[in-house]
């Protein structure tokens, strides 16, 4: 990638890179009333607009096709397991088989953190949001806990894979690591969060959770598809083989995708309605702007800027950029803030700790605040109506559970690193 010196171009990628950062960080431009995805579109079609990036480069060298195929291929193979009900089954399983509160919350914390790491988490969440409030409807329990567990459980059980999130996939084919190594780093780190995340859940609401049997639950067994849904966990048992197996993570998404579209004897569009077109359409606009910024040097000259607080040594620079990340990750969200330090991670002292240290804090970051991340915004939207929860409220317990488990998480990432084991 050819780097854009000239004064005129620098500043026409500044203009566009600011505005359009400042639209995805949830502003307002006066009399136009523009969301996230449409803040990244603007941006690319300026880059190429202004002569920053070249349309040919836009398509040809700007937009990681792997990270989008790996994207789209996931968001199907969940849009499957929708369409057959697995996922309101597992969570009618979880919440049918526990005998009180207090584990019904840990049974939630560590199902939809397990199943996170495997699939989506925003998919997880969409689909348990429902049937956990109908729960506790029933149960004549306090919801917010178990909102809480539900997002909270998720986000940190999602941080063990690189198709646990969307900021996972892009640090997993950006970066390179092998699955196998990714999950095998990360493992441990997630399941110490989730272990986190459910005491101090415990602690901070032992007054709402009553040591007593669970009573009067009228969850309705789902009505499972099951040749559907055999067919899905086979497909999706054979997608993760082919992720160990070091193959294209991006194509054996896809091509497990297919086969269900194929053999799933489900009219494709109804299905494929499922997916979320406008998060990919957000993330190709990113990758463009995100590669003006880079070809017009403003990367290279935001690093210069950062590389002096970072300090000396990878434990430091891991802990400093980490801090960083969450900070970044509250204002521009965590997707456009991992796509921009790609660019600056091969240029530290142990890129690989840096990139898996960046999906821990990246991800471990949205526990922080409501706008952290789209699975917090997805509970608390679907809870609207029987959880009243403000931005400082959410904080309160946000800040306490990202501190505790980013703690945690960088402590067995460390120890790992330092037993060569990453």
């Amino acid at each position: 990638m050819e780097v854009f010196c000239y004064p005129t171009g620098v500043s026409a990628a500044l203009v566009v890179f600011a505005l359009s950062y400042f639209i995805i960080a949830g502003q307002r431009v006066p009399l136009l009333r523009l969301d996230r995805p449409s803040g990244a579109l603007l941006g690319c079609v300026g880059m190429v607009a202004l002569g920053v990036v070249r349309p040919e480069e836009a398509t040809r060298d700007a937009i990681n096709h792997d990270t989008i195929v790996l994207l789209l291929g996931m968001m199907i193979v969940c849009a499957y397991m929708m369409e057959a009900r697995l996922f309101r089954f597992a969570s009618w399983l979880t919440l049918t088989r526990v005998g009180t509160p207090r584990r019904l919350l840990v049974a939630l914390v560590f199902v939809s953190g397990g199943l996170s790491a495997v699939l989506v988490n925003d998919a997880v969440c969409l689909m348990f949001t429902p049937l956990v409030l109908q729960l506790v409807r029933d149960a004549r329990l306090a919801p917010l806990p178990f909102v809480l567990a539900l997002a909270f459980g998720s986000n940190a059980g999602s941080l063990a894979t690189p198709t646990g999130n969307p900021q996972n996939m892009l640090i997993g084919t950006l970066s390179g690591i092998h699955y196998a190594h990714f999950t095998a780093a990360l493992a441990l780190p997630a399941l110490l969060s989730l272990v986190v995340v459910a005491a101090l859940l415990l602690v901070l609401f032992r007054e709402q959770l009553p040591n007593r049997v669970l009573h009067h639950v009228h969850l309705p067994r789902p009505e499972v598809q099951p040749k559907l849904a055999v067919l899905c966990l086979l497909t999706l048992a054979g997608i993760l083989v082919g992720f160990f197996a070091g193959l294209s993570m991006a194509w054996t998404a896809l091509g497990g995708a297919t086969l269900l579209v194929v053999l799933g004897r489900r009219p494709p569009r109804q299905v494929l309605e499922r997916v979320d077109w406008i998060l990919l359409l957000f993330f190709s606009g990113l990758f463009v702007v995100v590669y003006g910024v880079g070809k017009a040097g403003i990367g290279q000259a935001m690093f210069a800027a950062l590389r002096p607080l970072l300090g000396e040594g990878p434990l430091v620079q891991a802990l400093v950029f980490g801090i960083f990340t969450v900070v970044a990750c509250q204002v521009v969200s965590n997707v456009p803030f991992v796509l921009l330090a790609a660019q600056w991670i091969p240029l530290m002292e142990a890129p690989r700790l840096m990139w898996l240290s960046t999906a821990l804090f990246s991800t471990l970051a949205g526990n922080l605040t409501i706008v952290g991340s789209v699975a917090n915004m997805i509970v608390l939207e679907g809870a609207r109506g029987e959880v009243q929860v403000g931005f400082f409220h959410f904080l309160r317990y946000g800040a306490l559970v990202t501190g505790a488990t980013v703690a945690a998480g960088m402590a067995a990432l460390w120890l790992e690193h330092r037993l060569g084991l990453i």
